[in-house]
């Protein structure tokens, strides 16, 4: 029987529901126009899944009932990760996120890079006026690798020529690093030490790698639901899929399906050709054993770990990101 996230949450459920209260009233601002911007923020929130690895992986290492700077940690992801995002749908000039406008749709880039900028302070003085440096410390490192991530993947899809190590560094720094901090600050504000820290950060790496392999895996079509099929290859997007599929063929075919990738312009057809040719490569099978060799590899560090609810709830959130069908 699958497990819902709610069922997930249960154990946190009360925690939650003051974390929403807190970052909600850190959101608030006396400037009318910002104001209205961070409540359309806050009202659009994903699956907090986030917060939860951090309430979850802090109480593993120690903090139960969870102190302050396990709040503070989780709001301080929260700001820096949604002003990243912000700032991502000016670049790539999208007017979605999750089936709401985007901030620029609805108020324009300049307002939306401000917004983000806006985001971004509050999540450095929230730290700063706590003295939670290294809770900044792990965070601002991950906001480092994420824009480093997206600068080697935008500069890679000119060329399309990403090798697997090249995918790997790239959702390392930008998918897997931001659960790894999530996962590094509930330590590190639980006050565990610097070996439990690290383990934990370990953990969420590797949960992050499994999570974002899993997304790639939807642009094939391995589910009724969830997005579009084929956008990652219309975006000219190298994922471990093809990467795999590509190395398998030869110099011909190789030379038609990259064509086929750069000269999509959003054709079915091509787009269409690009799918069939990774499912009879094989490129899917492959890229469920690495997904699944990732997950067992964050299974087997959080088992080391001492057992408890929260531990039970964290194997069962792996579980249900690998096994989501969105």
């Amino acid at each position: 029987m699958t497990v819902t996230l709610d069922q997930i949450q249960a154990p946190i459920a009360a925690e939650m529901e003051e974390f929403e209260k807190k970052f909600r009233a850190s959101m608030q601002t006396r400037q009318l126009l910002l104001d209205k911007i961070m409540g359309y923020i806050v009202k659009r929130k994903g699956k907090q899944i986030r917060p939860m690895f951090v309430f979850f992986t802090a109480k593993i290492s120690g903090g139960d009932p969870l102190p302050e700077a396990t709040f503070r940690g989780a709001a301080l992801i929260e700001l820096l990760h949604t002003a990243t995002l912000v700032h991502d749908d000016v670049v790539d000039e999208s007017n979605y996120r999750r089936g709401f406008f985007s901030i620029n749709a609805l108020w324009k880039n300049k307002i939306a890079v401000l917004v983000g900028d806006y985001l971004l302070s509050k999540g450095l003085l929230l730290s700063l006026e706590n003295d939670d440096y290294d809770l900044l410390k792990i965070v601002s490192n991950a906001v480092k690798e994420l824009s480093e991530g997206e600068l080697l993947q935008i500069e890679k899809a000119r060329r399309l020529d990403i090798t697997e190590d090249v995918y790997f560094d790239i959702i390392r720094q930008k998918t897997a690093s931001l659960i790894a901090s999530c996962c590094a600050v509930g330590a590190a504000s639980a006050g565990a030490d610097k070996d439990t820290i690290e383990r934990a950060r370990l953990f969420g790496e590797k949960v992050g790698m499994a999570f974002q392999i899993k997304d790639d895996l939807f642009d094939f079509g391995t589910t009724e639901i969830g997005k579009p099929v084929g956008i990652d290859i219309k975006e000219k997007k190298m994922t471990l899929p093809l990467i795999y599929a590509l190395q398998q063929a030869d110099w011909l075919t190789k030379r038609r399906i990259i064509y086929n990738v750069k000269n999509n312009d959003g054709r079915k057809d091509r787009v269409q050709a690009v799918i069939e040719f990774v499912k009879q490569s094989g490129g899917l099978d492959y890229a469920i054993r690495i997904m699944e060799r990732y997950r067992d590899e964050a299974l087997n560090i959080l088992r080391t770990f001492p057992e408890s609810a929260s531990r039970t709830s964290l194997e069962q959130l792996i579980n249900y990101t690998i096994e989501r069908n969105h």
